[in-house]
């Protein structure tokens, strides 16, 4: 790989941002008409970073912080879910407060990492056969066409494997609807940030990645 300025804070500030969100997905808020889970205010940035990444590196370094994320994801899952089951000292009282914001439901965190990989994945390999197709033209129409499929499969996948079966039909599709309504609105609103960002990494980091002879198997982590 380049020897990139700016490559590595921007995959910081990617996994920040899966794992707060991931924490804070733990409230449920309800903001006017929609119903969501608190990590949604912050999730959406997640997919303008991968935008950024695949759009500015291309598919096969995006694809390794795709994995990084992935990684950090499941590492955060199973130290919360140990230190949960370990036993807590005999004077303090925080145990069943823990458990309920960070005592982890299997069913949450199988979907969470699904959602995140499948989501995440199709995201990356629409923009960056969209960026082809467009010989690099109309970024606001890549970022937000990928959005559009990245987050409703992630959507889509979390909450039914998270949640089905348990809230009521009416609950569950509000919270699908809800946050995925929110989820690309924040790409859209965006995307003059997105602009500035990408142009401004293009000029500084001498970089501009087509991905035109890439493999885009998401399981092949070596380039």
């Amino acid at each position: 790989m380049h020897n990139y300025k700016y490559f590595y804070l921007v995959v910081g500030l990617f996994v920040a941002v899966l794992l707060v969100s991931n924490t804070a997905s733990t409230k449920i808020l309800q903001l006017g008409p929609f119903t969501f889970d608190g990590g949604t205010l912050l999730f959406p940035l997640a997919y303008i970073f991968g935008d950024i990444l695949t759009e500015v590196y291309g598919y096969r370094n995006s694809r390794k912080v795709i994995w990084t994320g992935f990684s950090c994801l499941l590492l955060a899952t199973v130290v919360y879910y140990v230190v949960g089951m370990l036993p807590p000292a005999a004077d303090w009282t925080g145990q069943s407060a823990y458990m309920q914001i960070l005592g982890i439901v299997p069913r949450i965190a199988i979907g969470s990492l699904i959602a995140y990989f499948s989501g995440e994945f199709s995201n990356s390999y629409i923009l960056a056969k969209m960026k082809i197709w467009t010989k690099g033209k109309w970024l606001w129409m890549r970022t937000i066409g990928s959005t559009i499929v990245g987050e409703g499969i992630d959507t889509l996948l979390f909450v039914l494997i998270a949640f089905y079966g348990i809230l009521p039909t009416g609950l569950l599709i509000s919270v699908i609807v809800s946050n995925y309504i929110f989820k690309v609105g924040v790409e859209a609103v965006f995307t003059p940030v997105t602009y500035a960002v990408v142009n401004w990494l293009k000029k500084n980091e001498h970089e501009d990645y087509y991905d035109f002879h890439t493999k885009f198997n998401p399981f092949r982590i070596t380039s």
